[in-house]
This record gives structure tokens, sequence and C-alpha cells, in this order.
């Protein structure tokens, strides 16, 4: 083990409390797994890596044994969370969201966060095709990339934590903007209400970690193309 995997570890243990997520530094949810170790990829055929409270798939209660296919509804109630995989993709649905998705047998092609916070990775498709994320206000076209979203009746917070984005108003074409980044460096919100051309804001940093995206990205068998420390200290100077 090399010294930032013992640093990280150590950070890991020490935040370490029961239940899925635990209060992080400055009142940020942790995901909470093994002792800090960074878990395996998921197996083949398994869906669900961790969920908790009110969480239901196809309108079904949801259990660790349950499949989640490219066609599946992810609905979670006021407890519930959820972190799945659905072939190269992984997600954190948080606490009363609603998440569709269609696409092919094997590969999802799009996404509509109803309501709710996601965080996800996604790898890469055929032929570099665009992968689509869709809620009530905003459409985003992205390729491999990892993207944390909020979806509200009046806006859409989006970080795109790293790669490539292209992020549009539904309501107001002039409003669009393509996004590279590698380290959180372009949060944006998407607004419903704003003056035409105006619609997308700068935003800070919220509501999710590198941790966390470490841990999704390790369930399909990818490292997040930055190097964690193990504090949150040296993440961001602000908004963490």
């Amino acid at each position: 083990m090399n010294e930032i995997d013992e640093i990280r570890r150590n950070f890991l243990i020490k935040a370490l409390t029961s239940g899925l997520f635990a209060a992080g530094a400055m009142g940020l949810p942790v995901p909470v797994w093994a002792m800090g170790r960074i878990p395996d990829e998921l197996p083949a055929g398994k869906s669900i890596y961790k969920l908790e409270g009110d969480v239901k798939v196809d309108n079904m209660p949801a259990n660790l044994d349950t499949n989640i296919t490219t066609g599946s509804v992810i609905e979670t109630g006021v407890s519930g969370k959820i972190i799945f995989v659905v072939g190269k993709d992984a997600f954190i649905l948080r606490e009363s969201s609603k998440l569709e998705m269609s696409g092919g047998e094997l590969v999802v092609s799009s996404f509509r966060l109803i309501t709710g916070k996601l965080l996800s990775v996604f790898g890469q498709r055929q032929n570099n095709q665009s992968l689509r994320l869709n809620t009530v206000t905003a459409t985003v076209g992205i390729r491999g990339t990892g993207v944390y979203l909020e979806a509200e009746p009046e806006q859409t917070y989006i970080c795109t934590c790293y790669g490539k984005a292209d992020l549009a108003s539904l309501t107001d074409a002039q409003s669009r903007e393509t996004v590279v980044t590698e380290h959180h460096d372009a949060p944006r919100y998407i607004l419903a209400n704003a003056p035409v051309g105006r619609k997308i804001i700068a935003a800070p940093v919220i509501n999710h970690t590198d941790e966390e995206l470490e841990l999704i990205e390790s369930l399909v068998g990818r490292d997040v193309p930055f190097a964690l420390s193990g504090g949150y200290d040296s993440l961001r100077n602000t908004n963490y």
C-alpha cells in the first residue's frame, strides 16, 4: 500500500459510522463502505451494491438481489438511498428521487431525472456516441464522464465532475454551453425563469464528494482520473 492509499484508508476509517451514508467534514454526506477498503468491481449479474430505506425498482420494493435493467425506473423515498450499476455506468441516487432510464439490451442511451439528486459515472459508448441526461429544465449530452445532478421544478444543478458535457435549456435555444473539466471546474445552474440567453449560470460545488466518485467508479472497474489525498481540505478551497 502506497502513502496516498494509506492516508485515504485512515481518513475513511475515521469517517466510518453506522449506516450507508455518514455525515462527513462540513456536514457533507460520505459513503460508508467496508472499513475504508475500495470495493471490487460488482459481479456480473448483480445490480445493487447498497441500499437503504424506501427504494423501488419498476414499482416494486427493491432488495440487494433486484435486477436493474436499461429500461428501469428507480424511486427513493424520504429516507431512501441506493448505489447501483447498469452495464458500465454506476450511480448513487439519493433520497426523494425518481430516475427513468431507456436504451438497448445492454447500454442505456438516455436518463430522465424527474426529481431528486443523482451522482453518476459513465463508460464510453460504441462509436463515441453521446449519452443524454434530461431534467424538467435541462438537457445534457455527455461522452464518458462523471456528473452530479439535482433536479427541481425551477432549476437544474449540474456539476461535470470530469469530462465533457453539452448543457442546454429546454425552454431557451440561446442558453447553451459546452464545458470540459478535470476536477469540478464548472458547476452550473440551469434556470427555468431567467431571461433569454441567460438561463445557465455559474454555481458552487455542492453535495457530492470525490470519495463517492471513487466508490462508484470502482464498482465498474475504473479509477477516478485524479489523485485522492484522503482529506476534504485538499479537494477544493471552498464549498467542501
